[in-house]
């Protein structure tokens, strides 16, 4: 029998942003006590969110199941402005525990939607990081997640327009997307640098190449 070869992938592991968001559920429960409440889960990893739980996290997917006064962490993936509202409402003391390029990426909705221009977001429906993006402003954000969502776009002429991406996709999910955004749309403004997480970018690339030399990849 041939020996087992075990390949660890690298860069593998967590990303800054969700050890920054682990660290912050853990701190709190330090320094607070348990329990502590988590609106919707800090990070999508069961492991994680179990032993996070064993120590004292409540995960919560709205505000109304969190007790007056408890400590309020939001996720990782963000928020929309409503939810900030109604915790500042309450008077939750709060922890906010979104990773820093998904409010990179609020930021520049805002921006735009304040320059009066349409706001086209590159993302899947329903996830919570876009939830929390489309959010960010009173205006619509139109969201697209294929090539043909961008052909059924309509605006006024002459209207101003930008996009953004959701931080975890791939350069590869995105790439045919932008392209019909810009064939469609020669004047659209998108993001100064990759709304792409880097971290989500290397570690699908190791996947990828490391397919081509195993029998068997666990993730």
């Amino acid at each position: 029998m041939q020996p087992l070869r075990i390949v660890l992938a690298q860069p593998r592991g967590f990303c800054a942003g969700v050890v920054r968001a682990i660290d912050t559920v853990e701190g709190a429960i330090r320094k607070y006590g348990a329990p502590v409440y988590v609106r919707h889960e800090i990070v999508h990893n069961a492991h994680v969110v179990n032993d996070l739980r064993d120590k004292g996290a409540h995960f919560v997917e709205e505000l109304s199941e969190v007790p007056d006064g408890a400590i309020t962490i939001f996720s990782a993936h963000g928020v929309a402005h409503s939810v900030v509202e109604e915790a500042r409402a309450r008077g939750l003391p709060v922890l906010d525990a979104t990773c820093p390029l998904v409010s990179r990426v609020h930021v520049q909705v805002r921006r735009h939607a304040a320059a009066g221009r349409a706001v086209v977001l590159i993302g899947h429906a329903g996830h919570v990081e876009v939830v929390g993006t489309m959010g960010q402003v009173d205006s619509p954000v139109h969201l697209v997640s294929c090539e043909a969502d961008v052909e059924r776009l309509v605006f006024p002429a002459g209207a101003e327009i930008a996009f953004v991406t959701q931080t975890t996709l791939s350069i590869d999910d995105t790439r045919g997307i932008i392209a019909a955004l810009k064939a469609r749309f020669p004047a659209i403004l998108g993001p100064e640098t990759s709304d792409i997480c880097y971290a989500t970018q290397n570690r699908q690339v190791a996947v990828r190449e490391l397919c081509d030399s195993v029998d068997l990849l666990l993730v």
